[in-house]
């Protein structure tokens, strides 16, 4: 037997007076977390769940998520947790396509009507037979007429429950990947794979008696929903919930709560970096700040530098994607950090470098797409056995990540491979110029994207945000790339936007810039909201 839940169960034993999550004003403790859980997965048992059966979940960063997650598990079914900006129709697709037999799905507010939405996707989707709402408040009464809140449904309900007995293979979770190259697919992922995962983290992080969380990361993304939630409950931790990111509330939060353990993207820390620390104390946040992990995208080797002069500690960067849990690489704990460097392959995982036919890339310096193989793989792309034998092959899977490694087995992220821009006949990678242009003192953040262009095939355009105060023209910046680069790399190109547009995890969204032109971004960087999602790479 090997079920997930036992992560919680366990804490639950050694720390019941512990404080596990913390919202707000909110704290619910260890013993308290697991009372809640149970009582959710006797309640879906009640309602014809059984185990195997797939239940959907849709919850920003408040105390819901983990308490219907592990009841979920808890029940010996399989969570399924969906963006929680998702529309009806796409509600209903998830729903559909994921077999989900039950759906909870958080009230929302005016902001973010997502209950609204949840319950009219819900309402599209005849196969799924119970609709949860996880209301704002305490009360029973459902602000949706003809929808059944979890505070009405679990009123008298009996927290007697044991776990189901689940097998290491078992499906636990399906996360969805963000569609950018086809309609979402759902990444199958075993209690073993997470549980690997997680004992994967306490290696790379090393253990504490109580590491305190702050999680900015969505939990529905599998980020923050393994390397902090899961990892962070197995090791006993307080998880300090910010259900939507903003820098000077991130700041606020470290110092109330003395945070020990940050984890975010390349966006978040440039955020903290950027924002006003007037109001904060900084060296006291920086004492207590033990770990900083960055994912989701390659760090810029400047905001590497920059965080480690003002706050004390390095930035380790990692890399992995949903389908593999997501853990597959990370900069080893004590030794010298290399900066663009995700780090060698995590312990029990191999790591390698193909071409175009799975034919192996050597040399060093040598570019060639990511292969991951090991515990920390997906089953597969549920219900889909073409898409998953298009990416896996002989136990490895195909990520769609350009990179290259050194001669010590250190790996080094080029760019996407969707994102490589050919100009002239010449590869490019964006991320070698954006690196480039965060060196300029008038730049804050770039992304560079290809564009049409009728000679060349695409042209090298650089989106960028200037710096507080700074002022530069495009002629200006193209001819201050133009002395530092090659001919064909340096960007012809330049737009000069307040913001960039991002995703849910703070990723760049590239796509957004090359279909809207660049204009009008509508995403704010230091709020992380996206329109698509579940991409860690």
């Amino acid at each position: 037997m090997l079920n997930l839940a036992t992560l919680l169960e366990n804490s639950a034993r050694a720390v019941p007076d512990r404080t596990a999550i913390v919202l707000g004003v909110q704290r619910l403790t260890y013993a308290e977390l697991d009372t809640a859980a149970r009582r959710v997965a006797n309640l879906l048992r009640s309602r014809g769940i059984n185990p195997g059966d797939k239940v959907a979940l849709s919850c920003p960063n408040v105390p819901w998520f983990p308490i219907v997650y592990y009841g979920i598990l808890k029940a010996g079914a399989v969570a399924v947790p969906l963006n929680v900006l998702l529309k009806s129709r796409e509600v209903a697709y998830h729903l559909a396509d994921s077999q989900a037999r039950a759906y909870f799905c958080f009230e929302g507010g005016s902001e973010l009507p997502l209950g609204q939405e949840g319950w009219n996707g819900f309402g599209e989707t005849p196969g799924c037979e119970q609709f949860f709402l996880l209301p704002a408040t305490t009360s029973e009464s459902s602000p949706i007429e003809g929808a059944e809140t979890l505070t009405a449904a679990l009123a008298g309900r009996s927290a007697d429950f044991e776990t189901a007995a689940t097998e290491p293979g078992d499906t636990a979770v399906i996360l969805y990947t963000s569609g950018t190259t086809g309609r979402p697919k759902g990444a199958e992922l075993s209690h073993s794979n997470v549980m690997m995962n997680v004992l994967t983290c306490h290696k790379l992080f090393g253990e504490v008696e109580h590491d305190v969380h702050l999680i900015a990361l969505p939990l529905f993304h599998s980020f923050g929903q393994v390397v902090q939630m899961n990892a962070g409950v197995a090791s006993g931790a307080t998880l300090v919930l910010l259900p939507r990111f903003d820098a000077r509330a991130a700041l606020a939060l470290m110092q109330r709560h003395a945070v020990t353990f940050f984890a975010g993207v390349p966006t978040m820390f440039w955020s903290l970096l950027e924002a006003d620390c007037s109001d904060v104390d900084l060296p006291r946040i920086a004492e207590n700040l033990r770990m900083a992990g960055s994912g989701g995208s390659a760090l810029p080797v400047e905001i590497h530098r920059r965080f480690t002069e003002r706050f004390g500690v390095t930035i380790l960067e990692g890399y992995g994607l949903s389908e593999t849990s997501p853990a597959a690489t990370f900069s080893p704990r004590g030794e010298p950090v290399r900066p663009g460097s995700i780090g060698r392959p995590v312990w029990g995982v191999e790591v390698d470098l193909v071409d175009e036919d799975w034919g192996p890339v050597r040399g060093a310096d040598a570019i060639g797409e990511i292969v991951v193989r090991g515990h920390n793989v997906m089953k597969g792309y549920f219900n889909r056995p073409e898409a998953t034998a298009e990416a896996m092959r002989d136990g490895w899977f195909r990520t769609g990540d350009l990179a290259r490694r050194d001669a010590d087995g250190w790996f080094y992220i080029v760019d996407r491979a969707k994102d490589m821009i050919i100009r002239g006949g010449f590869n490019v990678y964006p991320r070698e110029i954006e690196e480039v242009l965060l060196t300029h003192p008038a730049v804050s953040m770039a992304a560079v994207i290809g564009v049409p262009h009728e000679r060349h095939g695409e042209e090298i355009k650089a989106c960028v945000v200037l710096a507080p105060g700074a002022t530069l023209s495009e002629d200006e910046l193209t001819g201050w790339c133009k002395e530092r680069m090659a001919g064909y790399k340096y960007p012809r190109l330049a737009e000069f936007l307040d913001v960039l547009p991002t995703n849910a995890t703070g990723k760049i969204l590239k796509r957004e810039l090359q279909e809207a032109g660049t204009a009008g971004a509508p995403a704010v960087v230091a709020e992380a909201r996206p329109e698509d999602l579940l991409e860690t790479h």
